[in-house]
C-alpha cells in the first residue's frame, strides 16, 4: 500500500469537519490522513511561497507531493474512496474545473451561516482513528 495523502481542512470551519468526518468513516483502507490547514504538518508539507497562494479550501496532498484545491480536491477524494463514490467523482469531473469551483466558492461563502463552528479546532477522535490526524 503507497503512503497516504494528506488531507488538509479549516480548523474552524463546521463543514470541513463534518467532510473530514465522512472521509474518515468511508477510507477504510486508509488512504488519508488528516492535519488542520495551516496546522505544523501543513507547514512542513507545502512550501511556505506555495502554501501563501492556496486559497482557504480543502488541500489534498497526493503521494506524488501534488497539491489539489477547491474542486479538484473533493474530486480526488471522491475518486479514491472508491466505490460509489468514484461514480460520484467522474459526474462531477465532466463539468469543467470553471463551473465547479464556482459551486465550490458558492458554498464556500454560506459555510458558516449553514453549518455551525466546531467548538475546538480538534474534533474528538474515536481512538482507532487517531493515528491518521496530525497536527
Amino acid at each position: 500500500m503507497r503512503e497516504p495523502e494528506l488531507l488538509f481542512y479549516d480548523g474552524a470551519c463546521g463543514l470541513c469537519h463534518r467532510s473530514v468526518r465522512f472521509v474518515a468513516a468511508a477510507d477504510r483502507a486508509g488512504r488519508f490522513r488528516f492535519a488542520p490547514l495551516r496546522g505544523e504538518t501543513f507547514r512542513v508539507a507545502v512550501p511556505a511561497e506555495r502554501g501563501a497562494e492556496i486559497p482557504d479550501s480543502i488541500v489534498v496532498r497526493r503521494a506524488d507531493g501534488a497539491l489539489l484545491v477547491r474542486s479538484d480536491a473533493v474530486v480526488h477524494v471522491l475518486r479514491r474512496l472508491g466505490g460509489r463514490w468514484r461514480l460520484v467523482a467522474a459526474l462531477l469531473a465532466l463539468v469543467p474545473r470553471r463551473l465547479r469551483d464556482a459551486a465550490y466558492d458558492a458554498v464556500a461563502r454560506r459555510r458558516a451561516r449553514w453549518f455551525r463552528r466546531p467548538d475546538a479546532a480538534c474534533p474528538v477522535v474515536p481512538r482507532h482513528l487517531r493515528a491518521r490526524f496530525a497536527p
